[in-house]
């Protein structure tokens, strides 16, 4: 077997060493091509703008008028017939019927409720209300004032003096005093009331 020279050796190699790295280089570039990387897409983003948003229109509450206490019907007061018995239709009799006593303002925080019978101690008794609410369940007057003290709420506070009976002699009668808290007199007056009907004071406290 004969072989190259050297030198022809030397060139043969590098003959096939220059058509290896031609192949692979051609080979890298095919494959460059056809792998080309995809970008990434990047998302489209809606800009959402909030609608305006008004205030809601509030109307001002419309003023509350207080009541006059000068004004106050009795009417008004003595229309409920659960609370109030109706009056009897019997001819010459006057106190067979609910008595309205008045309304007084007041700007103090107690009073101070003062009766006793009116006329000679005869056994009349009494049922006593603040704005609707019992507060003595019966009460025999006599010669001497006797009552109770009230805390008064701002606006009406209605006090009812329901006769229980009309003792030995007709009608059930009583003198009362209404004070502040610094014991001045609010009012003094009296009532004349058939048994079931009441005597009705209103203090409006301002």
């Amino acid at each position: 077997m004969h072989l190259l020279p050297l030198k022809n050796r030397i060139g043969f190699l590098s003959l096939i060493l220059v058509i290896g790295i031609s192949i692979q280089g051609y080979a890298q570039k095919e494959l460059d091509n056809k792998y080309k990387s995809i970008p990434a897409k990047t998302p489209k983003t809606k800009e959402v703008v909030p609608p305006k948003e008004e205030a809601p229109k509030v109307n001002p509450p419309a003023p509350v008028e207080k009541p006059d206490p000068s004004k106050i019907d009795p009417k008004e007061l003595f229309k409920d017939t659960n609370l109030y018995k109706s009056p009897a239709n019997v001819e010459g009799i006057f106190y067979r019927q609910n008595q309205f006593l008045g309304s007084f303002k007041t700007s103090t925080f107690t009073s101070t409720i003062r009766y006793r019978d009116a006329a000679f101690v005869d056994g009349d008794k009494i049922k006593v209300y603040l704005n609707d609410k019992i507060i003595e369940p019966e009460v025999t007057m006599n010669g001497e004032y006797q009552g109770f003290k009230i805390t008064l709420v701002p606006g009406i506070n209605k006090i009812d003096f329901e006769a229980l009976n009309e003792g030995s002699a007709s009608p059930n009668t009583a003198e009362f005093q209404v004070y502040d808290d610094k014991g001045a007199v609010i009012e003094s007056s009296q009532w004349n009331v058939g048994t079931g009907y009441k005597a009705t004071i209103v203090l409006y406290k301002e």
